[in-house]
Order: C-alpha cells, then sequence, then structure tokens
C-alpha cells in the first residue's frame, strides 16, 4: 500500500506485540520493537548476521534523569550498553564499522560531570572485544546554554556544546575512505596551490615538510575529526510532516549531516547500514539519499511514524495522510 510520505509503502504486519515492519522503500525498511529483540529474532537472522556495513546511531544517553524517548540511568546504562555489543558484533561484516554518539551526562543536582558515558563506552568495547579507531567530536555552535542551572542561573560552568561520536570495529582496518568526505579548500590553500610554493623544512615541532607534501592538487581537503554543524531547522519534511498530521517530533534530532558524513567515509554506495535506536530515522533517511540500503529499529510508534515525513522528498513526492 503507498503511502503518500514519499516513496514510503506500509509492511506492517500483526505479530501480537512482536517486532514488525512498520514501512519500507524500495532501499529500506523500519521495525517497530525493542532493538535487542528485533536483533535476536530468528525471524531476520537472515537479513541481518554478517550483512552490516555501518551500525550508525545515537542511543539514549546516559542522563540522570528520565526522558520521554526512554533512557537507563546510573549503571543500569552500563551494563543496558555493554549488552548490545556480542548483538551488533553478530550483524557486523568482517570489515564494518560501529560508530555511537555519546553525549555528555551531568551529575543530579551537582555542577558535574558524569562519567557514566565514558564508563559505558569502555564496557562496550571490553564487551564485543571492539578496537577504537578514532573519536570524533561533533560541535553545536547553536546549542541552547546547558545544564541551565550552572550555565545560565550560577553562571558557574560555560555551556556544554559539543557530543562526542566514536567509532570502532572488530579489525584495525575496517572499510573507510576520506577521499569520499572531502571539503572545500580554504582560500589560503587554494592561493599556495596556485603559487606552487611552501617554506618547506623543519617546523618549530621538529617535523619536516618536504617540497610537494602540501602542494599536490586532490578534489578537496581531508576533513578533520572535528564535525561544526548547528542544528537548528526549524522547517523540514520532517518538521512539516509532523506539523500536518499533529505528531511531536523527536526531542533529540541529530543533523541529517552527521549520519551523511559517516555513511558516506565508511561505506560504499549499495552497502547496509543499520541504526538500533533509530528516533526519527536521520540515519535511514541519509542512507536513502546515498543510495545505501538501510535497516531502522525504534520502540516508540509515535516517533517512527512521524519519520516517514523524512522520506516526503524522494521521487518527488508531496506530503500527506497515510492510506
Amino acid at each position: 500500500m503507498e503511502s503518500s510520505a514519499g516513496h514510503v509503502k506500509d509492511a506492517s504486519v500483526e505479530t501480537n506485540g512482536q517486532p514488525r515492519v512498520s514501512y519500507k522503500t524500495s532501499l529500506g525498511r523500519s521495525f517497530l520493537g525493542q532493538a535487542e529483540t528485533v536483533l535476536q529474532s530468528p525471524k531476520y537472522q537472515k537479513t541481518l548476521q554478517g550483512h552490516v556495513d555501518l551500525i550508525f546511531t545515537s542511543p539514549p544517553f546516559p542522563l540522570n534523569r528520565k526522558k520521554k524517548y526512554g533512557n537507563e540511568q546510573g549503571d543500569a546504562y552500563v551494563n543496558w550498553l555493554a549488552d548490545f555489543a556480542p548483538l551488533f558484533k553478530k550483524v557486523l561484516k568482517p570489515k564494518g564499522s560501529i560508530v555511537l554518539e555519546l553525549g555528555n551526562a551531568w551529575e543530579a543536582g551537582r555542577p558535574v560531570m558524569s562519567t557514566l558515558a565514558l564508563k559505558a563506552l569502555l564496557a562496550f568495547l571490553e564487551r564485543g572485544e571492539f578496537t577504537l579507531c578514532q573519536q570524533f567530536v561533533w560541535y553545536n555552535p547553536a546549542r541552547l546554554p546547558s545544564p541551565a542551572q550552572w550555565v545560565n542561573v550560577e553562571r558557574i560552568r560555560v555551556k556544554d556544546a559539543y557530543t562526542h561520536l566514536w567509532w570502532m570495529s572488530t579489525t584495525d582496518r575496517p572499510h573507510a575512505d576520506n577521499r569520499r568526505v572531502l571539503t572545500k579548500y580554504s582560500e589560503s590553500m587554494e592561493r599556495l596551490l596556485e603559487k606552487q610554493s611552501y617554506n618547506t623544512g623543519k617546523r618549530p615541532s621538529e617535523h619536516h615538510i618536504g617540497k610537494t607534501s602540501f602542494l599536490k592538487k586532490h578534489a578537496g581537503a581531508i576533513p578533520s575529526n572535528l564535525i561544526t554543524l548547528a542544528n537548528t531547522q526549524a522547517s523540514s519534511d520532517y518538521l512539516n510532516y509532523c506539523r500536518a498530521h499533529e505528531m511531536q517530533p523527536h526531542p533529540a534530532r541529530m543533523p541529517s549531516g552527521l549520519a551523511e558524513f559517516f555513511i558516506k567515509f565508511l561505506t560504499k554506495p549499495k552497502r547496509l547500514v543499520l541504526d538500533p535506536f533509530a528516533g526519527s530515522n536521520t540515519t535511514g533517511a541519509a542512507a536513502e539519499k546515498l543510495g545505501r540500503r538501510w535497516l531502522a529499529i525504534e520502540a516508540n510508534e509515535s516517533y517512527l511514524e512521524g519519520s516517514r515525513g523524512r522520506f516526503a522528498s524522494f521521487n518527488g513526492h508531496k506530503n500527506g495522510h497515510k492510506k
């Protein structure tokens, strides 16, 4: 049955409360259910086990208060996240990657940062016997000042404006190619490339820069592990769809550019991307846009229904009610 949200099709199957496919596109499927249940379901083993090229996800943060989108607290969070490590390992290809976004948490009622996110990361790495390939930082310059009590009221802290993304794998050399995520050269670099001259020799650090090290023009500059993306979008296919259908948007959305960066960097076209905590399915929409296959798992039916709106612009379709 064709839905008017883009080329999304209903694929609902009655399963007596068990995980089910909510909707699908030509490249992907969204599952309604708990991630651990879907990942362990014999019904989906053939689809998942050993077939995933990239798991890109943002699990609920280890906050010291409950949120609408669900989150464990304290040491329970550490154990909860670590339990996913063997499940992720089973579905991953030998050269596949996992990228986890883990945000910062603060101790309840105290101007002190929690170490739960770090404990959870270390437990996850150990349980899955993963290699930590690289650490990334997503800086959001438009993020509102928080924690409000310590930043706005007492003025004893500065605003917390970044989260970490941890890239890991079962191998030291997972598939990756930074030529797929090159950025535009700066004006100064363009001038150097045009002049074909550079102050070579030893730097103060005693690192020697060869004559042609930086003067070969490629398709762009190699990006750093600091990703700067604002998250202030007030209008989009997703938000418009939610408004039209009187749905509450997911409260902790990430910018699509974040998912696009890692999908391009760590996968080739037509490869499979999985998001086990899909929320509003930013990952699935980014994968669809980039020609990758995708699977999304989300336990909250309202968030999953709203995520249909992310696919409204594909194939030139308009937003509308589900048929």
